[in-house]
């Protein structure tokens, strides 16, 4: 078969227009834009180069295959990317479908450029599962590929409609997710096939909505009103990464922090009193710098990129006004993959620590806290970029550990006059030394007496300034100076040497 000129230019326009007029007019009521309509608004104008336009161009009702894939520069700077087009048979994949994903992540891989998934799919085409599902370029290359690329390049993925079955693991293998409230989902199993297998009555929406996975089990980082939404969160998320992992982060012209903010102010006296630790990091960082990722899971830690004069920094800082800023199982899951993507791609870490230690307690115990509290602590001890801890107020017990303590070779350990260090806070303390002598004590003012004695006592021990001259910390510093203290110590830190230990890799107590 030949094709003069003009025959060619409608094959490429029956291509670039996707599937037919009533699923587009179906998409549009959702309020979901086309595949191509997404691209564009993403990369740079004029900037895209497409692949594979002709895949499956000789079957009928198949354009691209269902996939548009290429490459294309965002904010100046280069990129691949796929996008799934759901007026295609639901966005489904055939067997072309996956060879052109699997081929444009090879491509990413192989160039050192970031991977952006723009992905809305019903899965796999079941009437074409043996062309698609079990051979050497099957369906599984797709998420090998994204596994070797793990950490190598950054992966990024909005979700603005089903990600289903198989396809699930798209969004699970990349960096970050932004999900598009009301359209976006993730599942294993769609509700009949739950309800076949469990005898559980649910709905998409239920099970794998975009509220579910940003808010209950964190395999969504950002939950986003739009779809345009979910393109400005890619583009912001990659101006903070580089393009690969033997590139330094993109710099920024130096700013100040909020003028309006003081730091010293915003930390409460008694440690029983909360405060809100995000209000500390936008006051620490360049103003308007600061991006949060997972802001709606396991809010006790708060975790994201920000900038210090102009250079990036990854944020971990515990919140006390979540659970007290106690470490729980997902919090400790939260850290430790935030901490291995910073370390991955060059990110220096500045922890800032209010935490009273890991939760406890038989429910917790039966969740496997051990378990993920050891993994954070894996990923503190691993991580070979430059890491300052701050003790902003407390660091009790193994939360210490948990926030590059001392013992896990910071490049510096700061902490401020509100500052205090001890295996457990001084009312904890007191009680587990004391309780049988305080209950004892029939008469109620002397019992308080003693506690307060104790508690002094106590207080005395774990001294601020005993823990300097100890060489415990390296240096006691006033609020208003952090910052200042901050960019000299990370500027100073920028040429460590990064070996961490002779091996191929750990065993991750997973």
């Amino acid at each position: 078969m030949t094709f003069d000129g003009e025959a060619l230019e409608q094959l490429r326009k029956r291509a670039r227009a996707g599937g037919a007029d009533k699923y587009h007019a179906a998409n549009a009521a959702k309020g979901k834009l086309f595949a191509r309509e997404r691209v564009a608004l993403l990369v740079d104008e004029g900037s895209f180069v497409e692949d594979g336009l002709y895949a499956n161009a000789l079957a009928e009702g198949l354009p691209a295959d269902g996939v548009v894939t290429g490459t294309a520069t965002v904010d100046g700077r280069q990129v691949c990317l796929m996008a799934n087009d759901s007026t295609v048979k639901a966005g489904s994949w055939g067997a072309r479908t996956v060879e052109k994903i699997i081929r444009i992540i090879e491509r990413a891989y192989d160039t050192g450029v970031p991977m952006v998934y723009l992905v809305d799919s019903a899965g796999a085409r079941i009437t074409d599962q043996v062309e698609l599902f079990p051979g050497r370029r099957g369906a599984g290359k797709i998420f090998w590929n994204q596994v070797r690329a793990s950490g190598s390049i950054p992966q990024v993925c909005a979700l603005f409609g089903p990600s289903a079955a198989g396809g699930a693991y798209i969004p699970a293998f990349c960096d970050v997710v932004a999900m598009v409230d009301g359209n976006a989902s993730m599942y294993l199993g769609s509700d009949r096939m739950v309800e076949m297998v469990t005898g559980e009555k649910t709905t998409l929406e239920a099970m794998g909505g975009a509220k579910v996975h940003c808010t209950e089990s964190g395999v969504g980082h950002f939950l986003c009103k739009t779809e345009a939404d979910a393109l400005d969160v890619v583009k912001r998320y990659l101006s903070y990464l580089p393009a690969n992992w033997t590139q330094q982060p993109p710099t920024a012209p130096a700013a100040s922090a909020p003028a309006t903010v003081d730091l010293a102010a915003l930390v409460p006296a008694s440690e029983r009193q909360a405060f809100d630790m995000r209000r500390y990091v936008k006051g620490l960082l360049d103003e308007g710098s600061f991006f949060e990722i997972q802001a709606l899971w396991a809010k006790e830690l708060t975790i994201g990129f920000g900038r210090l004069n102009g250079e990036v920094v990854g944020v971990v800082g515990n919140n006390s006004m979540f659970k007290g800023g106690v470490l729980f199982v997902d919090s400790a899951d939260k850290a430790t993959r935030f901490v291995q993507l910073c370390d991955a791609f060059n990110v220096p870490l500045l922890f800032l620590s209010d935490v009273p230690g890991f939760m406890v307690g038989s429910a917790v115990e039966k969740q496997g806290i051990i378990r993920h509290g050891a993994k954070m602590i894996t990923a503190i001890s691993e991580a070979t970029v430059p890491k300052i801890c701050v003790v902003v107020r407390k660091a009790y017990g193994a939360g210490l550990y948990a926030m590059a303590g001392p013992g896990f070779e910071p490049d510096a350990t700061i902490a401020l006059p509100t500052a205090k260090i001890a295996v457990m806070g001084a009312e904890a303390a007191v009680n587990a030394v004391y309780a049988n002598k305080i209950a004892a004590i029939e008469d109620e003012a002397q019992r308080a007496e003693f506690v307060a004695a104790k508690r002094a006592e106590y207080e005395r021990d774990i001294d601020i300034v005993r823990l300097a001259s100890e060489l415990v910390i390296d240096a006691i510093v006033e609020p208003h100076e952090l910052r200042t203290e901050l960019v000299r110590r990370f500027t100073a830190a920028r040429g460590k040497q990064r070996q961490f230990s002779r091996r191929r890799h750990g065993v991750t107590p997973v």
